[in-house]
């Protein structure tokens, strides 16, 4: 039996940098991916003068095959990339302040986190081997679905004018009048 699913350990890489905002100290943005990394709470990668850049977590990608059609259209972007999502951490620090909830390669999965607008969501370009281990799960999972176009019955609905006006009056000019029980004058 085949396998239903793949898993691939994934570290994320956040970059301080400082603000162009009175309001806002520092920026924080995902700017990378390490496939296969090993489990990591906010290490220290790079530094260059203010700008310091974080192996912050690593959270696990999952690839479904149900979701075959997704990764075909994550891949065919200009650059095809991960989601990350991102949540603010409450109580916390100022080295670590948002914690890795997920990495996706569904650009549909990123999608509904990007429409809540209560997570950060960042697209990371996907590193060369990515992109192969993708393309190759794709290529033994994914199966087209045939369109089948849904035909009308041949039956005749609009000679019946059920549920039109009321029944009582005669008339064919005005359907939506109301009968009137008797003359007032």
């Amino acid at each position: 039996m085949r396998q239903a699913s793949v898993t691939l350990p994934l570290g994320i890489v956040i970059r301080r940098t400082p603000s162009v905002s009175r309001w806002v100290d520092w920026c924080w943005q995902a700017v990378g991916v390490l496939p296969g990394a090993a489990q990591a709470d906010w290490q220290v990668l790079r530094s260059e003068g203010d700008a310091i850049e974080y192996h912050a977590a690593t959270v696990p990608l999952n690839l479904w095959r149900t979701d075959t059609e997704a990764y075909l259209n994550g891949l065919s972007a200009r650059i095809p990339s991960v989601g990350v999502i991102l949540r603010e951490r409450v109580g916390s620090d100022e080295t670590a302040p948002y914690e890795v909830l997920l990495a996706t390669a569904s650009p549909y999965e990123f999608q509904d986190y990007a429409d809540s607008g209560e997570e950060i969501v960042e697209l990371v370009p996907m590193p060369e081997g990515l992109i192969a281990l993708i393309r190759d799960f794709v290529e033994e999972y994914h199966e087209d679905e045939v369109f089948v176009k849904r035909r009308r019955d041949k039956k005749r609905i609009d000679l019946v004018e059920e549920g039109r006006g009321d029944p009582r009056i005669s008339q064919l000019t005005d359907v939506y009048r109301a009968p009137r029980r008797g003359r007032l004058n």
